[in-house]
Protein backbone atom coordinates (compact mmCIF):
# COMPACT_ATOMS: atom_id res chain seq x y z
CA UNK A 1 0.00 0.00 0.00
CA UNK A 2 1.39 3.63 -0.82
CA UNK A 3 1.35 6.18 1.84
CA UNK A 4 2.15 9.79 1.20
CA UNK A 5 4.28 11.47 3.32
CA UNK A 6 3.40 15.18 4.22
CA UNK A 7 5.52 17.81 6.57
CA UNK A 8 4.99 21.30 6.83
CA UNK A 9 8.95 21.33 8.70
CA UNK A 10 9.90 21.16 5.23
CA UNK A 11 8.83 23.12 1.68
CA UNK A 12 5.82 22.04 0.28
CA UNK A 13 5.76 19.50 -2.68
CA UNK A 14 4.00 21.28 -5.64
CA UNK A 15 0.41 19.47 -7.14
CA UNK A 16 2.75 17.14 -9.32
CA UNK A 17 4.80 15.60 -6.69
CA UNK A 18 4.70 14.95 -3.04
CA UNK A 19 7.54 15.37 -0.16
CA UNK A 20 8.15 11.61 0.33
CA UNK A 21 6.01 8.23 -0.69
CA UNK A 22 6.49 4.88 1.66
CA UNK A 23 5.86 1.64 -0.08
CA UNK A 24 6.55 -1.68 1.87
CA UNK A 25 8.79 0.07 4.90
CA UNK A 26 11.03 1.62 1.79
CA UNK A 27 10.77 5.60 2.05
CA UNK A 28 11.74 7.59 -1.38
CA UNK A 29 12.51 11.25 -0.18
CA UNK A 30 11.98 13.71 -3.60
CA UNK A 31 14.76 15.79 -4.79
CA UNK A 32 15.39 18.46 -1.95
CA UNK A 33 16.44 21.83 -2.76
CA UNK A 34 18.23 24.69 -0.03
CA UNK A 35 14.52 26.70 0.50
CA UNK A 36 13.87 27.65 4.02
CA UNK A 37 11.43 26.59 5.72
CA UNK A 38 10.54 29.50 6.74
CA UNK A 39 11.05 31.76 4.31
CA UNK A 40 9.80 29.81 1.67
CA UNK A 41 12.88 30.85 -0.39
CA UNK A 42 16.58 29.92 -1.16
CA UNK A 43 18.84 30.18 1.45
CA UNK A 44 21.85 33.04 1.10
CA UNK A 45 25.28 31.45 0.94
CA UNK A 46 27.14 29.05 -1.36
CA UNK A 47 27.15 25.08 -1.25
CA UNK A 48 28.00 24.85 2.02
CA UNK A 49 25.01 26.56 3.17
CA UNK A 50 22.73 25.15 0.59
CA UNK A 51 23.47 21.56 1.37
CA UNK A 52 23.05 22.00 5.48
CA UNK A 53 19.45 23.08 4.20
CA UNK A 54 18.60 20.19 1.47
CA UNK A 55 19.78 18.20 4.13
CA UNK A 56 17.89 19.50 6.74
CA UNK A 57 14.92 19.68 4.09
CA UNK A 58 15.43 15.73 3.71
CA UNK A 59 15.79 15.12 7.54
CA UNK A 60 12.25 16.45 8.47
CA UNK A 61 10.60 14.54 5.95
CA UNK A 62 12.07 11.40 7.12
CA UNK A 63 11.28 12.39 11.09
CA UNK A 64 7.92 12.27 9.41
CA UNK A 65 7.52 9.20 8.03
CA UNK A 66 9.16 7.75 11.21
CA UNK A 67 12.79 7.15 9.77
CA UNK A 68 16.01 8.81 10.19
CA UNK A 69 19.06 9.54 8.36
CA UNK A 70 20.36 5.99 9.44
CA UNK A 71 17.46 4.37 8.00
CA UNK A 72 18.89 5.83 4.76
CA UNK A 73 20.45 3.53 2.08
CA UNK A 74 20.73 5.40 -1.17
CA UNK A 75 21.25 9.35 -2.11
CA UNK A 76 21.51 11.39 -5.44
CA UNK A 77 23.47 14.58 -5.03
CA UNK A 78 22.70 17.00 -7.95
CA UNK A 79 25.44 19.56 -7.85
CA UNK A 80 25.34 23.14 -10.59
CA UNK A 81 29.01 22.61 -10.34
CA UNK A 82 31.38 19.56 -9.69
CA UNK A 83 33.97 22.13 -8.29
CA UNK A 84 31.41 22.29 -4.91
CA UNK A 85 31.64 18.48 -4.68
CA UNK A 86 34.44 19.22 -1.54
CA UNK A 87 31.82 21.61 -0.39
CA UNK A 88 28.97 19.49 -0.31
CA UNK A 89 30.74 16.19 0.68
CA UNK A 90 32.24 18.00 3.80
CA UNK A 91 28.54 19.35 5.21
CA UNK A 92 27.26 16.09 4.06
CA UNK A 93 29.50 13.96 6.15
CA UNK A 94 27.92 15.49 8.99
CA UNK A 95 24.43 13.69 8.46
CA UNK A 96 26.18 10.05 7.05
CA UNK A 97 29.56 8.92 8.01
CA UNK A 98 30.63 5.03 9.98
CA UNK A 99 27.22 3.67 7.60
CA UNK A 100 26.79 6.09 5.20
CA UNK A 101 24.45 5.09 2.55
CA UNK A 102 25.36 3.98 -1.14
CA UNK A 103 25.31 7.66 -3.04
CA UNK A 104 25.75 9.35 -6.69
CA UNK A 105 26.84 12.63 -7.38
CA UNK A 106 26.55 14.71 -10.85
CA UNK A 107 26.39 17.83 -12.40
CA UNK A 108 23.60 19.31 -13.76
CA UNK A 109 23.43 22.41 -16.24
CA UNK A 110 20.37 23.61 -13.79
CA UNK A 111 18.34 23.60 -10.49
CA UNK A 112 15.28 24.93 -9.50
CA UNK A 113 15.02 28.46 -8.49
CA UNK A 114 19.28 28.41 -9.06
CA UNK A 115 19.90 26.06 -6.76
CA UNK A 116 23.28 24.49 -6.42
CA UNK A 117 22.08 21.38 -5.18
CA UNK A 118 19.14 19.14 -5.01
CA UNK A 119 19.36 16.00 -2.92
CA UNK A 120 17.13 12.76 -3.01
CA UNK A 121 17.11 9.55 -0.69
CA UNK A 122 15.47 6.14 -0.56
CA UNK A 123 15.25 5.19 3.11
CA UNK A 124 14.18 1.18 4.21
CA UNK A 125 12.74 0.47 8.33
CA UNK A 126 15.05 -2.64 9.43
Amino acid sequence: MKKIIRTNKAPKASNVYNQAVEVNNTLYVSGQIAISNVTGKLVEGGIREQTEQALANLGAILEAAGYSYRDVIKVNCILTNMDDYPGMNECYGKYFNEEAPARAAWEAAKLPLGALIEIDAIAVKQ
